[in-house]
């Protein structure tokens, strides 16, 4: 069986503000701290959805429709048809100089 671990509310705070300020990823400040990713991932969405203010000015995150997204998907998928093509004629040329 398990033990729950408990963690103090200094610790978390602590723990999220050197996620927040080093700009680190939580998979990586976690095993540096010794907390579950998935903990620490908590821990921090609290935080933003309780502090808002600290990350407005930076993160205008603003959501995407799903016909846009579908047009971003559709555009890759052509650019990577294009550079794919590119690449074989350009091997097809380099081969003709030879």
């Amino acid at each position: 069986m398990t033990v729950r671990k408990k963690y103090t509310q200094q610790f978390r705070d602590e723990a999220v503000e050197l996620v927040i300020s080093s700009g680190r990823p939580i998979a990586q400040v976690c095993v540096d701290i010794g907390v579950n990713v998935g903990t620490l991932g908590n821990w921090v969405r609290k935080f933003r959805e309780d502090h808002p203010e600290r990350f407005a000015a930076g993160e205008e995150k603003t959501p995407v429709s799903w016909e846009e997204h579908q047009k971003a998907l559709a555009e890759i998928s052509k650019l990577k048809q294009d550079v794919e093509f590119l690449g074989k004629v350009s091997a097809f040329f380099a081969a003709k100089q030879r």
